[in-house]
């Protein structure tokens, strides 16, 4: 394993400062996230520097840029405690996820309408229809020999609704 010198260690922490800045401003690059990978990739550095080893003996060490990485971490959460979304894709995201949020939240609704609506439909086919089996019945009562008798129709001689 090779070590890197003081002078390419600074070249690329000023490299990663001023990635970090245009990915926090928003500028991320197509195909590219507001993340550690894109950092590394546009910066030209390997990102497993932005991450802790482990020595020999197995004790930890920081990465050489391990530091960039939780400023740029921090930072970007801050960010996004704020309401602000540097990644056009994230944004793109989390709108569209609010987006299916509303319309679960309408569809609910319209279920529950719907539901109702149904139930209103049964219940009056089955008063209509129990309308029309007494009226039936009243019918077959009426033709039938016994003591019901059918009132008079004298609609001819006064007008619908008339008191006379």
């Amino acid at each position: 394993m090779t070590r890197i010198s003081d002078e390419t260690r600074r070249s690329n922490e000023t490299a990663i400062r001023q990635v970090m800045e245009r990915l926090l401003a928003g500028d991320v690059p197509s195909g590219g996230k507001c993340d550690i990978k894109t950092l590394a990739t546009q910066a030209g550095v390997a990102r497993t520097g932005f991450y802790p080893k482990k020595n020999r003996d197995g004790s930890p060490r920081l990465g050489p840029y391990q530091h960039l990485a939780e400023e740029f971490e921090r930072r970007l959460a801050e960010l996004r405690e704020t309401g602000v979304i540097p990644d056009p894709r994230a944004a793109q995201i989390e709108r569209l996820k609010e987006q299916v949020s509303g319309l679960k939240e309408r569809l609910a609704a319209r279920d529950e309408q719907i539901g109702g609506l149904t139930d209103f439909r049964e219940r009056a086919l089955s008063q209509i229809a129990a309308q029309r089996m007494e009226i039936e019945r009243l019918r077959d009562a009426l033709a039938a020999p016994s003591n019901v008798r059918a009132l008079p129709n004298n609609r001819a001689s006064a007008p619908y609704g008339s008191c006379s």
